[in-house]
């Protein structure tokens, strides 16, 4: 029996990473593509799975903030973002009507969490979480094998932490909450202060303990509401030398050995390493496809 051929899609703010694929160990074929104008962007990736065949779906794991409601009039469509010109533009639409196929959607990091929980580092634990920590913070959660969704979407990157003492002036990069944990965290926001991505700076160079503060807090207040049996950090600030280690060892901290488990065992780096997103579109589109 032939099995069924999918597309992926990662849409990110700075690139599309697009993919044909009949599993987790037989993806076929990805290039990248620079997010540029909507209509660019979303003409270059529908071409592109058009030169190569009919697909049985396509799974899309987008950026945010997108409209995950099947009853909206909006759905599929990114909502209010900062990147320019990309604010109400349809993703969905143009794959269903141009390559006649169904296409499952959810954010990037819920994709990536989907991801983890089917094949990577999440494998047999009900409930876990996948956070990047790039150019933004993002984090999405699976619970029982389901992504997790509520009047939108988790924006977990979002949420307010304590500030670290050496640390009070900055004022953040968040547009809209100035130092919550993405702009005090992310890849720009450590840019913005010190003039180097944290794998840049000296080792023993203060924003190496300031950041993993910010990131112990952020594990520590998912654990209070989640219990999560795996967090997976992510993304490129994530790949900092050691910076996993100072994050586990601070949240064991501030945990205080009151959660089921220590931080130290449940914070890992994802186990697909930078497969997360595009194995979490493939997800999705096997889902959708089952569902056609």
């Amino acid at each position: 029996m032939t099995k069924p051929i999918y597309g992926l899609v990662e849409a990110g703010g700075t690139k599309f990473v697009l993919g044909i694929a009949s599993g987790k160990d037989d993806v076929r074929e990805t290039v990248r593509i620079p997010t540029t104008t909507p209509d660019e962007t979303i003409r270059a990736m529908v071409d592109w799975f058009l030169a190569r065949g009919p697909v049985a779906a396509v799974g899309v794991a987008s950026f945010g903030p997108i409209d995950l409601d099947p009853a909206s009039t909006r759905y599929g469509h990114i909502t209010e973002t900062p990147k320019p010109h990309w604010s109400g533009t349809d993703l969905v639409g143009p794959l269903k009507a141009r390559l006649k196929c169904q296409v499952g959607l959810d954010t990037d990091v819920n994709a990536a969490a989907l991801a983890e929980y089917l094949w990577g580092a999440a494998q047999g634990h009900r409930t876990s979480l996948y956070f990047t920590v790039g150019t933004g913070v993002g984090g999405g959660a699976v619970i029982g094998g389901k992504t997790l969704r509520g009047l939108s979407h988790p924006e977990m990157g979002h949420i307010r932490v304590t500030r670290h003492p050496h640390d009070l002036k900055f004022a953040g990069t968040c547009p809209f909450h100035g130092d919550c944990l993405e702009g005090l965290a992310s890849g720009p926001a450590v840019i913005a202060r010190w003039g180097k991505s944290l794998s840049d700076l000296p080792a023993d160079h203060e924003a190496h303990d300031i950041i993993a503060h910010y990131l112990a807090q952020l594990v520590v207040s998912m654990q209070a509401v989640f219990e999560p049996g795996q967090i997976s950090l992510g993304g490129g600030v994530m790949g900092t030398a050691g910076l996993i280690h100072r994050v586990r060892d601070m949240a064991a901290g501030l945990g205080a050995g009151y959660f089921a488990s220590s931080a130290k065992e449940v914070v890992t780096l994802p186990g697909l390493g930078d497969r997360s997103g595009l194995l979490g579109a493939l997800a999705l589109a096997m889902s959708a496809g089952k569902d056609s």
